[in-house]
């Protein structure tokens, strides 16, 4: 009889958690001077999740590169100017593989033949007028041959991808 009322409340309880999974069609994300809409993540070539809910993993995602660009462009802006950017297709860096029971999760295994990849437009306003805008499709080849500090960001290959890009692409047309 309590195996009953067990399922019956674990049934209740996953029901409500995948409710509460509902994802934007196109979320947009914001910080500081960058807007960024996410065009049809579910069509994007890979953000999986490997540990965790895939709406929150996507979620921290869209956050994480967003805070990260603002912090790289901030500085560079006059106070007016905002950059947009309409994110089309994100591969992150590495691959998704299964464990098969060996523990619980999958893991993300990153080689260099994964690369993290980016296409996006891009929008450079100035109150409302249109300074520079234009189209990108990024990889970063050797995004494992970079020395870094000791870094255990989630997204850092990606961070690093979009940084480099403002800086040797729309930085000196500013």
């Amino acid at each position: 009889m309590k195996i009953r009322y067990l399922l019956l409340a674990a049934a209740l309880t996953s029901g409500s958690a995948l409710a509460a999974d509902k994802v934007d069609e196109n979320p947009v994300t914001e910080s500081g001077k960058v807007k960024i809409e996410w065009q049809s993540p579910k069509d994007f070539r890979d953000i999986k999740s490997a540990s965790e809910l895939q709406s929150r993993y996507e979620k921290r995602l869209f956050e994480t590169l967003t805070k990260a660009l603002d912090k790289d462009v901030s500085p560079s802006l006059k106070d007016n100017q905002k950059l947009e950017l309409t994110v089309t297709d994100v591969d992150l860096a590495g691959d998704v593989r299964p464990t098969f029971g060996a523990t619980a999760n999958d893991i993300r295994v990153v080689k260099n033949v994964y690369p993290p990849k980016i296409s996006f437009s891009y929008r450079l306003l100035e109150g409302d007028q249109v300074v520079v805008a234009g189209d990108e499709k990024l990889t970063d080849m050797q995004f494992l041959d970079h020395v870094d500090r000791i870094n255990s960001d989630s997204f850092r290959y990606e961070e690093r991808m979009l940084k480099d890009w403002f800086q040797k692409t729309l930085k000196p047309k500013l």
